[in-house]
């Protein structure tokens, strides 16, 4: 969105290292829009690996109270 309110006349720089050199506008958008795309994709990725997690936390808390059920029932007996 920055990028879109320079225009020609505009000088865009990139940090590389401890030096600023020039970039190319077009350069510089199709790079900012690869980051883009990178984070969302990791965002996603790390979304998916939670909804995954959660899944499985849910599991293994059924088993568990499946398993008071029956200490409860053989306590019950004894």
């Amino acid at each position: 969105q920055e990028l879109d309110l320079l225009d020609a006349t505009n000088t865009i720089f990139k940090l590389l290292g401890p030096v600023l050199v020039k970039q190319d506008m077009d350069e510089a958008k199709a790079t900012v829009g690869k980051r883009l795309d990178y984070i969302t994709g990791e965002i996603k990725r790390y979304e998916q690996q939670m909804q995954e997690l959660e899944r499985r936390s849910e599991q293994q808390r059924e088993a568990l109270g499946k398993l008071q059920q029956e200490l409860q029932r053989a306590q019950g007996k004894a």
